[in-house]
C-alpha cells in the first residue's frame, strides 16, 4: 500500500523539479536581460556574413551600452529590423552624428555591400533604438542546435520528448 501511495508523490515531485528547472532558466534569462539591457542577451549566428570573425553557430554575448558609452565605427552590433523577427549581426562601417541622433550603416564582414537592402523600407541607416546590443563575447558552435531545431521542425518534439522521458526516469 505504501507502494501506491509513493508512485503518485514521486510524479508530483519530479513534475515540480521540471517546473523548477524551467522556471529557473526563465529567471535566469530575464535576469540577465536586466543587467545587460538588453531583450537578447545571447544569440546565435545564423548566417556566414560575419566569417571570419563569427561562424555559423558562435553564441554570441551582448551588452546595450547605450548607457555608458556611444556606438563606434567597427563595434559589431546585433540589432532589428522593424518587422523582421530575426537579429541580424554586423559590424559598424560608418556614423554620422553623435549621441542618441547618431546614425549608423552596418554591413556583415563577408558581404559585398552594407546592409541598406536589409533595414525597413524608407530606412536609410540605424539609429541606436534599432541596436538589441553589442557583441562582447562568444562560444563558437554551442548555438548549432538551435539552428539544428529551426531547420528541423520535427526535432523540436522529439527533445522535449526525450527530456520529459530523463524528467519521468530520473530518480533521487
Amino acid at each position: 500500500m505504501l507502494s501506491g501511495m509513493a508512485n503518485p508523490r514521486q510524479a508530483a515531485a519530479q513534475l515540480m523539479n521540471f517546473g523548477l528547472i524551467v522556471s529557473t532558466a526563465f529567471m535566469m534569462w530575464k535576469g540577465l536581460s536586466v543587467i545587460t539591457d538588453s531583450p537578447s542577451p545571447i544569440v546565435v549566428v545564423l548566417s556566414g556574413s560575419m566569417e571570419p570573425a563569427f561562424q555559423r553557430g558562435d553564441l554570441l554575448f551582448l551588452w546595450n551600452r547605450n548607457i555608458f558609452s556611444e556606438t563606434s565605427v567597427g563595434e559589431i552590433v546585433v540589432y532589428n529590423v522593424k518587422d523582421k523577427d530575426i537579429p541580424i549581426v554586423h559590424r559598424v562601417v560608418r556614423k554620422f552624428g553623435t549621441g542618441s541622433k547618431a546614425k549608423l550603416l552596418t554591413k556583415g564582414d563577408n558581404n559585398l555591400s552594407d546592409d541598406t537592402e536589409l533595414y525597413a523600407r524608407g530606412q536609410d541607416y540605424l539609429v541606436r533604438k534599432d541596436i538589441i546590443g553589442s557583441v562582447v563575447g562568444f562560444i563558437p558552435f554551442v548555438g548549432y542546435v538551435t539552428i539544428m531545431l529551426s531547420e528541423h521542425p520535427w526535432l523540436k518534439p522529439v527533445m522535449l520528448g526525450m527530456m520529459g522521458l530523463v524528467v519521468v526516469l530520473q530518480r533521487e
